[in-house]
């Protein structure tokens, strides 16, 4: 079986737990690496009976926030809100008409933007600060901001609600392979609230050849 899939196995049941030991920049550039130890609850003697030790490589990592200590859900993925800034154009989200009521399409768009992206992004890091929010958006014109692809869409859905127009300004240089014609997208290592974003991951058992 191969590793990873061994490592999710042993993470799937309700009395299993995961452990992040320790992680540390690992041997080439961006590399990250993560001892992860997993466990089962034992009723009998309420407490976890050790199972295995895994070293998890992430490669070409992008962002990271982890915690250290016992955690209950791993999951590697590449469909998953928090990737969308890296796996998509970024898109300008450029309008045009006054809104009828500018609380409640700042409500909508706030809405919208969390419905997307929960607590993983955060609005105020893709608007325009140029101006405070209701000043640009009762100015008639102007840019809401940069959001990937998919966001930029559901928030012209928005704008069109409010009987706004808006024009979708895609990145040009945006791509999706490398010049060796490798893949760019990146993926998710899911460790409860925290996660790694990387080019590719791989899995080890420790002690095993």
């Amino acid at each position: 079986m191969p590793k990873r899939e061994q490592l999710l196995n042993q993470l799937s049941a309700a009395e299993d737990y995961g452990i992040l030991l320790t992680a540390q920049i690992g041997g080439v550039p961006n590399e990250l690496q993560l001892i992860v130890g997993t466990a089962k609850y034992d009723s009998e003697v309420e407490g976890l009976r050790p199972q295995n030790h895994y070293i998890i490589r992430a490669l070409g990592v992008f962002e990271h926030q982890l915690h250290l200590g016992v955690f209950g859900t791993l999951a590697f993925t590449t469909e998953h809100p928090v990737l969308q800034h890296y796996n998509y154009p970024l898109v300008a989200v450029a309008f045009e008409g006054k809104p009828q009521n500018v609380y409640e399409l700042i409500l909508d768009i706030t809405q919208t933007y969390s419905s997307i992206f929960a607590t993983w992004r955060h609005l105020v890091d893709d608007i325009n600060r140029a101006a405070p929010l209701t000043t640009l958006l009762e100015s008639g014109k102007g840019v809401l901001g940069q959001f990937p692809k998919p966001a930029a869409e559901r928030l012209a859905k928005v704008f069109a609600h409010h009987k706004i127009q808006t024009t979708l300004h895609e990145e040009e240089n945006f791509e999706r392979e490398d010049k060796h014609g490798r893949s760019k997208e990146v993926q998710l290592l899911a460790i409860d609230n925290a996660y790694i974003i990387a080019l590719s991951f791989s899995v080890e058992e420790m002690g095993k050849v």
